[in-house]
């Protein structure tokens, strides 16, 4: 039988990326998993019941609350992980987990979520001058060339290339010069939601709530949509946690609501009685905006990305153009008069073509074919 090892960036919540490890552990039950850091307790019963080996940044102060101030170690401690007696090394990459070192002889597929963001094209996102003091984005300058160098590098030792989306493959082929050898949407847990029969028609419109569910970091621009929100004075709330945290909750005024990290269990009510979601940000693939599609309620997305492939526009959704505070306004009014008629039963019949089932086929399938 052969031994297989899962690699992953780092494991401190529960979010898009640990939901694919988690369904990749339960495709391999005795998988052992590998990461940069671990907070423990913060993943979910599948995955904090396997063995999990971190790395020396584990040690290091802090390192399980503030590990991306150690992005410049991060080549040096995915390489440091010793996977010697493993057959088959799946990484599950957004970062660095791709550049792992597998044994001599082993194969390793890497599914990638996305090439290094913090390093390409989402840098002035985390290290702008209005993101970051003069001394880290100075710091940030002198490390990015390196770090790029590293990422290309380091693409080699894959076998196999898995995208969770043809936007990934596409941004792959430009950054790595290497497209995905397949590409495999994640697994979104469609069976959990359903659409709420008993949802006045005022709360279908403008008198309801707008939503946001998302990691609170600097490439989600969730900024656009509260500044947006603020102005119209209407409801908007946002349901995650992350370093932008109190940033953005210090931009929000009295009809803006930051709920920080939301239950598991809380989320399908929360989506379902939503007037229409918010996606203010170019996502490589967006786990969130299909729950919500799951839920029976549209999606306003930025017409970029991920979306792209998730969203119908006039059926499940909309798109607006820009980045900007005005075209998330004009986005705004045409979701007014299209959420209280969206058919909400057409709309989670499309999320279901991403049930978490699919996945596990699919890749089960692009792993036979690659290792």
């Amino acid at each position: 039988m052969k031994r297989v090892a899962l690699v992953h960036d780092w494991l401190t919540g529960l979010r898009g990326g640990e939901r694919v490890l988690q369904a990749i552990c339960e495709m391999y039950p005795e998988a052992d998993v590998f990461t940069l850091v671990h907070l423990p307790g913060s993943c979910g019963p599948v995955i904090e019941s396997r063995r999990i080996t971190t790395s020396f940044l584990q040690r290091l102060p802090a390192s399980q609350t503030r590990y991306r101030h150690y992005l410049p170690l991060f080549p040096l401690a995915i390489e440091s992980l010793d996977l010697r007696g493993y057959d088959l090394v799946i990484s599950t990459s957004h970062a660095v987990a791709k550049g792992c070192r597998p044994a001599p002889g082993a194969r390793h597929i890497a599914y990638v979520h996305t090439p290094m963001r913090y390093v390409w094209d989402q840098f002035d996102a985390y290290f702008g001058r209005d993101r970051v003091g003069p001394l880290t984005r100075a710091a940030a300058h002198l490390v990015a060339p390196w770090l790029r160098r590293w990422d290309v590098r380091s693409t080699k030792r894959a076998h196999g290339l898995i995208a969770n989306s043809r936007f990934v493959s596409q941004r792959m082929a430009r950054v790595w010069g290497r497209a995905a050898d397949a590409v495999v949407y994640p697994p979104v847990e469609t069976s959990r939601f359903r659409p709420a029969t008993d949802l006045p028609a005022a709360e279908r419109g403008p008198g309801g709530y707008a939503l946001i569910v998302s990691a609170l970091v600097p490439y989600k621009r969730i900024e656009l949509a509260v500044q947006a929100f603020n102005r119209l004075g209407r409801k908007l709330i946002v349901a995650g946690d992350g370093p932008e945290l109190s940033r953005l909750a210090a931009l929000a005024g009295p009809t803006v609501r930051f709920l920080g990290g939301v239950p598991h269990e809380e989320l399908p009510q929360l989506y379902a009685r939503a007037s229409f979601f918010v996606l203010p940000g170019e996502e490589d693939f967006g786990i969130a905006p299909v729950e919500s599609q799951s839920a029976g309620r549209p999606v306003l997305a930025l017409g970029r990305g991920g979306a792209l492939e998730t969203v119908v526009p006039g059926r499940t959704g909309l798109f607006f153009e820009k980045p900007a505070v005005e075209s998330l306004l004009t986005g705004i009014a045409e979701m007014d008069r299209f959420a209280p008629v969206a058919d909400p039963d057409a709309i989670r019949a499309h999320a279901e073509r991403f049930a978490a089932p699919r996945f596990k086929r699919e890749l089960r399938e692009a792993l036979d074919r690659l290792a």
